[in-house]
């Protein structure tokens, strides 16, 4: 069976309606795939640190991750959230797995940037065994995106970067889940959305500024997975569930990201 990895980030997890839990439920017991979780939790990573007094340093926009920054990142994400989307999936009557990068050194890791951003990592190596595992028990994998470092170290990576490594692994499709129907430009004062993207469209975009923000790294993370193996990268509306369905079963909706070139319309 077709494996597919949903990324789901933390600003969207609590919007998320039940349908979507039943949907990828639905998906797996009428095999028409076997869904793979990867998520993120920076909302309430940051909640937790003021509410705890900790201070959060940046470079060039990114954190910067101490001991105990990332014990709190840990906590959060590997814990409280991991075990919320766990819950939702049982709670439709579905089979979930909520593991971290660490368990079973799932996902492997050494830092980014020389270190400059503490405890900050990406992904060297995917030990898919454990998530082919999980799969043929009937079970889908929940992965939270901290890795394990060399020695007992411990590494945190960005949740979209984590997913496409481990959709490279897997050598299948990437879906990152949005709150929103795809990329979206206004044209002639219509909201349009852009159903097919390559690196050049995308890099034009962020040029204009129609791309920006969190979109930014979400979309270069889904390009950088196809040059490794990724089939292809789709960023869908995890609020309307039913355009996964009719992704798969390839209507246009969405954007899909891809390294070939499609006539645009």
């Amino acid at each position: 069976m077709t494996k597919v990895v949903f990324k789901v980030g933390g600003s969207i997890l609590q919007e998320l309606p039940k349908a979507f839990y039943e949907l990828l439920i639905d998906l797996k017991e009428k095999k028409i795939c076997d869904p793979v979780i990867v998520h993120g939790g920076g909302p309430e990573i940051n909640q937790a640190l003021e509410q705890m007094n900790i201070e959060s340093t940046f470079i060039d926009g990114l954190r910067v991750t101490t001991k105990e920054v990332l014990e709190v990142a840990q906590m959060v994400m590997s814990g409280t959230i991991n075990k919320r989307i766990v819950r939702s999936f049982q709670n439709q009557n579905g089979k979930a797995i909520g593991l971290s990068g660490v368990d079973g050194r799932l996902l492997q890791a050494e830092p980014i940037l020389d270190g400059k951003l503490g405890f900050v990592g990406e992904v060297t190596k995917v030990e898919t065994s454990w998530i082919d595992m999980i799969l043929k028990e009937g079970g889908i994998p929940v992965i939270s995106p901290i890795a394990s470092g060399e020695g007992e170290t411990c590494l945190n990576i960005n949740g979209d970067t984590a997913a496409g490594a481990v959709a490279e692994a897997l050598g299948c499709k990437l879906v990152l889940i949005s709150n929103i129907p795809g990329v979206m430009e206004t044209v002639d004062q219509k909201e349009v959305i852009h159903h097919h993207l390559t690196k050049k469209d995308v890099e034009a975009l962020i040029d204009a500024g129609v791309i920006y923000g969190g979109m930014i790294p979400k979309v270069r993370s889904a390009l950088a997975s196809l040059q490794g193996g990724v089939e292809e990268s789709v960023i869908l509306n995890g609020l309307e569930p039913n355009d996964i369905l009719k992704y798969l079963d390839g209507e246009k909706v969405g954007t899909i990201l891809s390294e070939k070139e499609f006539e645009h319309v």
